[in-house]
């Protein structure tokens, strides 16, 4: 794994500028931000700069703008949330670049902090444009990455600034690289991964990539379907998208020359109708589907099998439920098989690491997300990393 310098590597910071990327894109409803997990994410950077005497200036997106001014879209709006995360002020600085921030800048006294506005709100951000970053770059004297969730997009904040100033990685940055360094990176073998969710077209590039790098693919959700149809079986009214079918195959084909298993369900649980504790919900054999069934989870018999499995592995990747966790009792397979996963890596035995917006949802679902080894918060760009893709702004990290 490429290295990178993190907060371990400054000198002494007092009265220096820090331009710190950091995700506060944070979910709002009336006018409050409903979910400061993104936010408390990146408060240990922050506060370590702040305490070490930095000028810390906060760089972040708010929505998507393109590149256009909305008042409702001004990172002014999570200055109290930000605020009351950090237990400290936080001065708001309407720009991103020029005289106003340098202005700012010479307010703000060793160990403040400033939130600059929306950086989407200027076209230059999106378009990584040089002058742009550059502008950004003239108000500070060193940057700080601590936003791998916004890192698979080569942005002026994300990409531009990391070759024009000394760059390195945040704490929840550090964190996350170390994570995924240790999961597909240089992982201990045997190495499993689980991949569900409803369609096959949205993970192809993750199945294809995964192949040739696991032991063991455990394959669920709606994406189970698809493979089970291209092996001939009948899923009657499951989600499934026939038409890649010869896809599927090819994905079979590979897994078998890289001697990688693949995992597909043998008992589930269907119903007529789709809806929590429908009467007609059965367990059955897949071969015993019926035309106007559907599948919604996977079956306890191999779901137990799948634990067995993850017992003899020592590293497991996870990404997307194994069926329809939503709604009850479809959400039995996946808390079955994540509490299994996170028994074995409370014994040691097993480092796990999760990641996509469903996946922490389900693995919360299951109280057992702050028992994995690591659950990332982030979803394309977790997902860009398991289809084996450079994400940008680590690259830029990586040359720094």
């Amino acid at each position: 794994m490429a290295t990178f310098r993190t907060l371990d590597d400054l000198g002494d910071i007092k009265g220096k500028v820090a331009l710190v990327r950091v995700d506060l894109n944070l979910p709002m409803s009336d006018g409050r931000a409903t979910d400061l997990t993104r936010a408390r994410a990146v408060a240990p950077t922050i506060l370590e700069l702040a305490d070490a005497g930095a000028k810390v200036l906060l760089l972040a997106h708010f929505g998507r703008p393109k590149g256009e001014r909305h008042s409702t879209l001004s990172t002014s709006l999570i200055q109290g949330a930000v605020e009351g995360v950090l237990g400290r002020e936080v001065m708001f600085i309407p720009e991103v670049a020029g005289p106003v921030v340098a202005q700012s800048v010479g307010i703000l006294r060793a160990g403040d902090i400033g939130l600059l506005e929306n950086t989407r709100f200027w076209p230059g951000e999106e378009e990584n444009d040089p002058a742009f970053a550059q502008a950004i770059a003239d108000n500070g004297d060193f940057y700080v990455n601590d936003a791998f969730s916004a890192s698979h997009r080569a942005h002026a904040s994300t990409e531009g600034l990391a070759h024009l100033l000394p760059a390195y990685a945040g704490r929840a940055m550090q964190a996350e690289l170390e994570a995924l360094g240790k999961a597909l990176g240089s992982p201990e073998k045997p190495v499993a991964a689980v991949v569900g969710g409803a369609k096959v077209s949205t993970k192809l590039a993750v199945l294809e990539h995964l192949v040739s790098r696991v032991d063991h693919l455990i394959i669920g959700g709606g994406m189970a379907n698809t493979f089970l149809a291209a092996r001939g079986i009948d899923v009657g009214k499951s989600l499934c998208e026939h038409d890649l079918a010869a896809k599927a195959e090819s994905i079979l084909d590979a897994a078998d020359a890289a001697g990688c298993t693949v995992h597909l369900p043998y008992d589930v649980v269907v119903a007529k109708e789709f809806a929590a504790n429908p009467p007609s919900l059965r367990i059955c054999n897949v071969h015993e589907v019926a035309a106007d069934e559907m599948i919604l989870d996977v079956g306890p018999q191999a779901v137990e099998a799948l634990g067995d499995a993850l017992k003899t592995c020592r590293t497991l990747v996870w990404n997307g439920p194994l069926g329809a966790f939503e709604t009850p009792p479809f959400d039995a397979a996946t808390v079955s098989l994540a509490k299994t996963a996170a028994a074995l890596t409370r014994e040691g035995s097993l480092i796990s690491v999760a990641g996509g917006g469903d996946t922490v949802a389900a693995l919360n679902h299951a109280g057992v997300a702050d028992q994995f080894t690591y659950v990332s918060t982030a979803g394309g760009a977790f997902l860009e990393w398991m289809e084996g893709r450079e994400l940008p702004g680590v690259a830029a990290l990586e040359r720094a």
